[in-house]
């Protein structure tokens, strides 16, 4: 394989036979008795020559999966094969041709390129997230990253609403094809879950904020506390005595549909409970309440969309899939038990200095985590952090092999055991366990969770859990924190207001060239795609500001690694 740099045709790899010479290094995290004192990344510093060695590894493969398992298209091995060579400053320009923020997707990304990765048919596949960091903080260490200022100013202008990473990616390639991009986000300041979702200990928030001021001097207006889409929402301080909510709402694919109406039920699992409700009975949406904990800013004020789309010549939706996947069963309405984001955004408040203390804290409570995803995993790290008296997780799935499986073939992702760093800390994790019932102490607050083990089958290609006999448990907690995913965008707010169409998954419906059913408006990232991973919205966000690039000026030169709806290889 070849590949062409600046300083001419590189015919291969710098190291053919550096993946047999080498083994595959980390770093080493942090002592856990230390790293849970703090709030710090868990990882020690890299030194060059281990990541050189590392990239040494990367293999003269001739069809590089890698770049099949990156939704991106990130020039794997060419930048590899540069930190081989030392030549860091032209690794950081191939990595950043195809990526807005690799210093986030280095640290937040679960890899799939690693799971593509030829080399790992038959050992350990090259650490290609961890290069990608190493090369993403020298850049920025060394002054490369600059802010990349558009020659020509188009005279158009675009409203991007939300500014997680599918929004600022799609703002950052906006603004270097010369418009002029507002980002509106009804937080107290931007970054989505990139500021308020991952925990310090995961990406200290100096890494978004240095980037958010490269956009700012690239000409990209950040506007905070701005709902898009609504009426003024209720004030709500989202303590431990409230009940914040952030319901699912039903949907019917291929139309828009308005929350309650026709008196229509929540579907299982997306409902919140029902001592908190909107106009009509209808469930309350996470964009509707305010305050701590809360989605909105306790200042929010609230903008029309039709407006948006009277001032700017496009308007692009990044909202993101935020509403939880409830949890409904008996007991749900008592004190204690929370979505997790209800959690962490304080705890993330907390540690920007915008709040002295969260008003949701595990410090000496016996905690429960309902979820053993990576967010499940965020709590519970949260929950070492603020001293937590004991921390149990569960999963309803069972406990997955610590190997890639027949069923899951290189090189498609596997489904196999990972333990992140929270987990390393401490907690139990218990696998195969669905929750049945919360249990009120007496005072209103959860006292136990009552659940039971179960088995997992297949029957007419339908997952089903069935109940193991004899295998009744009872947890005392009281903290529970739901983490079972994300159902889906918000149907208020724009998406009402617009009469947006949705898909059959309830997500916003979008054409080949990421268009919705409204004239001149988009949608991109989680809101379009469903809950998914930074990289896939960083990927969207390109995709669909090449698209509105084209509808603008009739043709874009903006890449687009994505089209609507690809497939993750699987």
């Amino acid at each position: 394989m070849g590949w062409v740099s600046r300083m001419g045709w590189v015919s291969c790899m710098g190291e053919p036979t550096g993946f047999m010479e080498h083994g595959r290094e980390l770093p080493r995290r942090r002592p856990v008795p230390v790293r849970v004192r703090d709030w710090r990344e868990v990882y020690e510093p890299f030194d060059e020559a281990s990541t050189r060695t590392q990239g040494a590894r990367c293999m003269d493969c001739g069809i590089p999966f890698c770049h099949d398992g990156c939704p991106l298209g990130n020039l794997i091995p060419e930048w590899n094969d540069l930190v081989y060579r030392g030549d860091w400053e032209e690794a950081g320009e191939r990595l950043h041709a195809t990526n807005n923020f690799p210093e986030m997707t280095g640290r937040l990304c679960p890899a799939p390129c690693e799971a593509a990765c030829v080399l790992g048919i038959s050992t350990d596949p090259v650490t290609i997230e961890r290069i990608e960091l190493e090369v993403a903080e020298r850049a920025w260490s060394e002054g490369w990253v600059t802010p990349k200022v558009a020659a020509v100013a188009t005279g158009k202008r675009v409203a991007v609403v939300g500014s997680g990473p599918s929004g600022l990616a799609c703002a950052q390639q906006l603004a270097r094809a010369g418009h002029a991009v507002t980002v509106l986000e009804r937080a107290e300041r931007p970054g989505g879950l990139l500021r308020y979702g991952i925990p310090e200990f995961k990406m200290e928030k100096h890494v978004l904020d240095r980037r958010l001021a490269q956009l700012r001097a690239e000409g990209v207006e950040l506007v905070c506390a701005t709902a898009v889409g609504m009426a003024p929402p209720p004030a709500h301080g989202g303590g431990e005595g409230s009940e914040p909510g952030e319901p699912g709402r039903p949907v019917e694919g291929g139309r828009s549909v308005r929350p309650g109406e026709g008196g229509r039920s929540v579907e299982p699992g997306r409902s919140v409970r029902s001592v908190r409700s909107g106009e009509g009975g209808r469930p309350v949406e996470p964009g509707e309440l305010r305050g701590i904990g809360a989605a909105c800013a306790s200042d929010v004020r609230s903008v029309s969309a039709r407006d948006l789309l009277r001032n700017y010549d496009a308007l692009v939706l990044a909202t993101g899939a935020t509403v939880p996947r409830d949890l409904v069963v008996p007991g749900r309405e008592l004190a204690g038990v929370h979505f997790a984001l209800e959690y962490l955004k304080p705890a993330n408040l907390v540690q920007e200095g915008a709040i002295e203390r969260s008003p949701i804290d595990a410090h000496g409570r016996h905690v429960v985590i309902v979820g053993g995803g990576d967010t499940g995993a965020d709590c519970l790290g949260t929950a070492h952090r603020q001293g937590a008296a004991s921390v149990v997780q569960l999963e309803i799935l069972p406990e997955p092999p610590r190997v890639r499986s027949a069923d899951h073939p290189w090189p498609v992702w596997p489904v196999i055991l990972r333990t992140s760093a929270a987990h390393e800390e401490g907690g139990t994790r218990r696998w195969s366990v669905s929750p049945s019932s919360f249990v009120d102490d007496g005072t209103g607050r959860v006292g136990a969770l009552r659940g039971t083990e179960v088995r997992q089958s297949v029957e007419g290609g339908r997952t089903i859990f069935e109940p193991v006999d004899g295998g009744e448990i009872e947890l005392p907690c009281d903290l529970v924190l739901l983490a079972m995913g994300f159902v889906g965008t918000e149907l208020r707010g724009a998406v009402a207001e617009l009469e947006l169409a949705l898909d059959a998954r309830g997500n916003v419906a979008v054409g080949p060239d990421w268009s919705t059913s409204a004239e001149g408006v988009f949608a991109c990232g989680d809101a379009a795609r469903g809950q998914s991973l930074v990289v896939w919205a960083i990927a969207e966000g390109r995709s669909a500001a090449a698209a509105v690039d084209r509808w603008l000026m009739g043709e874009s030169g903006l890449p687009a690694p994505l089209a609507p709806g690809q497939a993750v290889l699987r």
